[in-house]
Parts: structure tokens; C-alpha cells; sequence
């Protein structure tokens, strides 16, 4: 299985092979670059962590800049895909538009756009009231919602309320064309979510990936590095608390000199 993460684009239209216009939706995709590799032995399952984006450090907590600071990266976004081949793979390899091709069929999930409270005719496609006499300000009503015995409201009932912001895979698209230049997919169609929304797309085959930039050495001594600074922080805190302790021990054992006495 093959998988990346993108950012929508607006909508537009391009030429395929057969000289036709198709509508299309371009995705930003990649560069992501592997975080991390899980296994079963340590994680219990097999996946691997895909870094995507940037943001600045200062907005990353300290547990995530320890986390990334091994790859030197402060990404935006962070996700997981699980695959049976994770183990073939290290931290530092890099994924890319290269790993599609045109006439791939994907799945692309999104976040759909968020619409507020909606009625029942917009959120669950209700027809609504006739509108003739005796129906005023009553088109779009929902009608009785239930019962008279029970007296009350049953669970699922369909009815007005929040629309949107939900997560959603739509299956069996289409990859027009691929741009390995500027790291675009044009995808066939439209797909769920605003622009500039976070976007993954999984796919059937091999997945391709590009040499680490990072050698293996250098992750050693970054390591090494990582490590001695959490031995001086732990040295540094052990060193406070005894002198925290030796005060408060000198303190208790003072004597206490009366102010009458004096």
C-alpha cells in the first residue's frame, strides 16, 4: 500500500489523454518525510508516522521538538498509516508525488467543510410541507418526531443540528496526471474538505521512497547528543532538590530565639 498527505487546492479543469476536459482537484502533496517506524514487538502493531509540513518551534511543545529533533524537523502535521511493510523502512526516508502515477485508483479522506446548525431539509434531505393554505412558515418544519406513549425524544431521530466537520473517505478515485515538479496530484472530481484542508490519500502498490537525508552517523551523534542533555537536566534537578532539602533540614533544626527572652 501506498500513502501520502496533501493540502486541497482549488478546483480547476485539465486535458486527459483522450483530449477531453475533466474537472480535477489538485492536492499539494508531500514531500513527507518518516518520523517514526512502529512494530509489533515495542507498539504492538506495524505503521508507519508520516511528517508533513512546517510551523515554527517556538508552537512546538517540548516532547514533540524531542521527538522530531533527531530529523532537525518542526512539521505542521503529523499522521499514522498502518502497513505490513513498515518494517523495510527507516526514520529519515523521504515520500513523494513519485510513489503515483496517472490512472491510479485512490481513497481520500478529509474533513468535511463545517456548516453550522442546519434544518432537516439541508441535513437529511427532508421535502418539506405543501405549500398551500393553512401550511405559513411551515415548508421546511420537521413534522412530528414521535410517538405519543413513550413521551419522548428516541435516540437517532432525525432533526435539526450540527452539519459538517466530519471525517470522510471517499473511495475508488481516479489520479489524472501527476506533477513531480511542483509535488501536485490532480485528482478526478471533487473531494471532501475547504481548501487549503488537510488531505490523505491511500492507494494500492508499492510505495516509493527517496534516499534519508539524514545518514545513519549523524543520527547516532544527534542521539548521543539528545541523551547527555537529559543525563546534565537530571544531574541539574537532583543537585536542586539537595540543597532544597539541606535548607529546609538547617531551618527545622534552628534554634528558636524568643523575642521576650531578648
Amino acid at each position: 500500500m501506498k500513502f501520502i498527505i496533501g493540502k486541497k487546492m482549488a478546483m480547476t479543469q485539465i486535458w486527459n489523454s483522450n483530449d477531453k476536459v475533466v474537472a480535477v482537484t489538485p492536492v499539494q502533496a508531500g514531500p513527507c518525510t518518516v518520523v517514526q517506524v512502529k512494530n509489533k514487538t515495542k507498539d504492538g502493531y506495524e505503521a508507519l508516522q508520516l511528517a508533513y509540513g512546517k510551523r515554527k518551534e517556538k508552537n512546538i511543545n517540548k516532547p514533540q521538538r524531542g521527538h522530531f529533533k533527531a530529523l532537525g524537523l518542526t512539521p505542521a502535521h503529523v499522521r499514522e498509516f498502518r502497513t505490513e511493510e513498515a518494517g523495510s523502512y527507516q526514520a529519515g526516508d523521504v515520500i513523494s508525488v513519485e510513489t503515483f502515477v496517472a490512472g491510479d485508483k485512490i481513497d481520500v479522506t478529509g474533513v468535511s467543510k463545517g456548516k453550522g446548525f442546519q434544518g432537516v431539509v439541508k441535513r437529511h434531505g427532508f421535502h418539506g410541507f405543501r405549500k398551500t393554505h393553512g401550511n405559513k412558515d411551515q415548508e421546511r418544519m420537521s413534522g412530528s418526531i414521535g410517538p405519543k406513549g413513550p413521551a419522548r425524544v428516541f435516540k437517532g431521530t432525525k432533526m435539526g443540528g450540527r452539519m459538517g466537520t466530519n471525517r470522510v473517505m471517499v473511495k475508488n478515485l481516479e489520479i489524472v496526471s501527476v506533477d513531480v515538479e511542483n509535488n501536485i496530484i490532480y485528482v478526478a472530481g471533487a473531494l471532501p474538505g475547504a481548501i487549503n484542508s488537510l488531505i490523505t490519500i491511500k492507494g494500492q502498490g508499492e510505495l516509493k521512497v527517496n534516499q534519508a537525508p539524514v545518514k545513519t552517523a549523524e543520527k547516532e551523534e544527534i542521539k548521543e547528543e539528545v541523551k547527555e542533555e537529559i543525563k546534565e537536566k537530571k544531574v541539574e534537578t537532583e543537585i536542586k532538590n539537595e540543597e532544597k532539602k539541606e535548607e529546609a533540614q538547617a531551618q527545622a533544626t534552628a534554634p528558636v530565639v524568643d523575642a521576650k527572652q531578648e
